[in-house]
């Protein structure tokens, strides 16, 4: 079991261009314990994954240089580490083709906007459990949610 300490140690990366929306979102979910990274366009979510190696991605898909869906096709073709790192999708894009291209592309969750602040939590809550469940043997000894 999971205990909620080493949850809260997960650095979680979030991208949005709004930036009264990421500011919010980072406040809340920094407020639960967990580290966070922003970004306010895609080319900079891309570069601080590669750079920081986040726990998980929360990705806005209509940002500006490369969208949400470009962010997604890098890191699952060019991971910055061996390590899961499952992504949420938050979008006003709601549409049955843009939910199902986001899971072809291998995003773990698709939240559309508008959502509340604890729809996301849920979500990372919920990827959070799973995390483990994903680890290598050589990643459990270095992982925050490891409980040995």
């Amino acid at each position: 079991m999971i205990c909620e300490k080493a949850m809260s140690k997960l650095k979680i990366l979030i991208a949005d261009d709004e930036e009264e929306v990421l500011d919010i979102m980072a406040k809340k979910i920094v407020s639960q314990g967990y580290t966070v990274v922003k970004a306010k366009d895609g080319e900079e979510a891309w570069e601080k994954i590669q750079s920081t190696v986040p726990d998980m991605v929360l990705l806005d898909l209509n940002m500006p240089k490369l969208n949400g869906f470009e962010v997604l096709k890098a890191l699952r073709s060019r991971p910055p580490s061996d390590k899961w790192q499952p992504v949420i999708i938050i979008s006003a894009r709601g549409e049955l083709e843009d939910i199902q291209k986001g899971l072809s592309l291998d995003a773990e969750h698709y939240i559309t906007k508008p959502c509340t602040i604890d729809d996301i939590l849920k979500g990372i809550k919920l990827m959070a459990k799973l995390i483990p469940h994903h680890m290598t043997p050589g990643e459990i000894n270095d992982d925050p949610t490891s409980t040995t």
